[in-house]
């Protein structure tokens, strides 16, 4: 799921200009990326922070609506719905619209025909994905399992963008202008954009009575449980994979992401770990000078010289998260095109090495495997690289409310770090000018004491998770109730289950969205039974 978001990782969110170092002097050193900030749960690893305020792209927002409807290659139709700015004011720009993209799939929906009674009779439901840190078209192509199991429930598909990414900016190129306009990128809004799209579309296709079940993954997961506790009269139930939503406060050990990452490593291979261990000293000490940098720059076939020893590092880094989240049991090309089970193949790569080898050599051609697959690449932009993926407003996102303390233990393959609050906030305030509200999210949505708070209140969610996805600690991983349910896999990676079926998955995939289907199934018979009592 997505999401999400989502999220992936960790590059060090909207670094100021750095001055340059002359050709004489010691190389300018950027800080380590992932643990001084809050991670993109699902960022691609080519993208970057783009200095203070990231430029949008695409401008839809404040301006005529966009065509209402418009072909895409894929199996859905994109639509532009007029949402509002601000869901909880009444101030004078709370009224302002902005289009915010969705996309349809209607081709198993049972519409309602008004005639007959009895379930046969019901509107098919309607399948929700709450959108992430991204574009919609990317969640909705790796999200296959939706498409999979609509003809079973003649369901409705649809997926919400997330306001403030893809083409769903509500000032256009300047959406991420200022704090002025970024102050309107939060998940509340965003729980209330869902809503408010839902319910109009629901009556606009005359289905007032239809079913709705709420699908996230990553973020996006994160959003689908939230809405299901928000929004209980809108969604009827909830899945949401790989959705951290315990990953604040003090609830899970800060270091339990990293901790993870190195565990997926290990084991695969104790010479692989130690060989990724030990190779950031390794960096450091060569690339301390302007010859140093030279001579690594080639070893790692970057494009362009690199001016900063850790833009080497933050490749590796990102290689190696990213690869340990998508750790999947089937090729995939998610993030990037990758083999199946791709932390074992870099270990492979890792150990093939003959004694005595270059250690940033043996680490290089692991992390290759995550860049260049295909072998398609002659060089890597290591510094600088685009955004595929319209994923820049989440470091936003971590600088107001979604503060995820994380640190880097000893036990981990990836330097020591630590996380303040304090120096968090400095960070947020230079970058943005504002503060971040650090216990907003279990403020507004909970997470102390889960299990039990919500065995007394909530109902109808699947919380699903693969326990080599690094963002698993954070998820919810025992049963809260009879209704509130969590499916871990042990090899399952990041929300893996909303994929596409394919003939090589292994049965305990095919075991984990059996058991979705079926509790899913559950909910929606129960509701119609409920539905069709009320009428009688």
């Amino acid at each position: 799921m997505a999401a999400l978001a989502f999220l992936l990782l960790l590059l060090l969110l909207f670094l100021g200009a750095l001055a340059s170092s002359s050709a004489s002097a010691a190389p300018a050193r950027r800080p380590p990326p992932f643990p001084a900030g809050t991670p993109p749960l699902l960022r691609a690893a080519s993208s970057s922070s783009g200095g203070r305020y990231a430029a949008s792209a695409v401008a839809s927002g404040g301006k005529a609506a966009p065509e209402p409807e418009k072909k895409t290659k894929n199996p859905f139709r994109a639509h532009y719905f007029p949402q509002e700015l601000d869901h909880f004011t009444f101030t004078p720009n709370a009224s302002r619209i902005f289009y915010q993209k969705y996309l349809v799939n209607d081709t198993f929906w049972r519409k309602p025909t008004g005639k007959g009674r009895g379930a046969a009779a019901a509107p098919g439901p309607v399948f929700v994905y709450t959108g992430n840190e991204g574009d919609i078209e990317w969640f909705a192509t790796n999200s296959g399992f939706l498409f999979d199991i609509a003809p079973k429930f003649s369901a409705l598909l649809v997926f919400i963008e997330h306001r403030f990414y893809g083409e769903s900016k509500p000032f256009g190129n300047e959406s991420y202008g200022s704090a002025a306009t970024l102050g309107y990128l939060t998940s509340t809004q965003a729980l209330a954009d869902f809503a408010v799209l839902i319910t109009s579309l629901k009556h606009n296709l005359s289905a007032p009575v239809a079913p709705v079940v709420v699908f996230g993954g990553s973020y996006g997961g994160m959003l689908a449980s939230w809405f299901r506790l928000k929004y209980p009269h809108v969604a009827m139930g909830a899945l949401a994979s790989s959705a951290p939503i315990l990953q604040f406060d003090d609830i899970t050990p800060w270091s339990s992401f990293y901790d993870a990452a190195s565990q997926d490593f290990k084991s695969e291979s104790k010479n692989c770990f130690s060989v990724i261990k030990a190779v950031w000293d390794v960096l450091d000490e060569r690339g301390s000078n302007d010859k140093g940098l030279l001579q690594l720059s080639k070893t790692f076939r970057a494009c362009k010289t690199v001016k900063y020893v850790d833009s080497l590092s933050n490749w590796l880094w990102t290689a190696f998260v990213y690869t340990a989240m998508v750790d999947y049991p089937t090729p995939a090309n998610f993030l990037m095109n990758l083999p199946a089970y791709p932390v074992k193949e870099m270990c492979k790569i890792i150990d093939a090495f003959p004694p005595g080898a270059d250690i940033v050599d043996k680490a290089f051609s692991a992390a290759s495997l995550y860049y260049n697959y295909t072998g398609d690449q002659k060089c890597f932009d290591v510094e600088g690289g685009d955004d595929p993926h319209g994923l820049s407003g989440w470091g936003w996102q971590a600088c107001t409310e979604m503060v995820m303390p994380m640190t880097v233990s000893n036990k981990s393959m990836f330097p020591p770090s630590s996380f303040s609050y304090e120096e968090k906030s400095e960070g947020c305030l230079a970058s943005y000018g504002v503060r971040p509200r650090m216990h907003w999210i279990t403020t507004e949505y909970g997470g102390h004491k889960i299990d039990k708070v919500l065995k007394r209140f909530g109902s109808n969610i699947i919380f699903s998770n693969g326990m080599r996805d690094p963002w698993s600690r954070g998820g919810v991983l025992k049963n809260i109730s009879s209704s509130i349910i969590a499916l871990v896999t042990e090899k399952g990676a990041h929300h893996l289950d909303f994929r596409t079926a394919t003939k090589d998955d292994p049965d305990w995939v095919i075991e984990q969205r059996r058991q979705e289907v079926e509790i899913i199934q559950g909910w929606i018979d129960q509701y119609n039974k409920d539905i069709a009592h009320m009428s009688q």
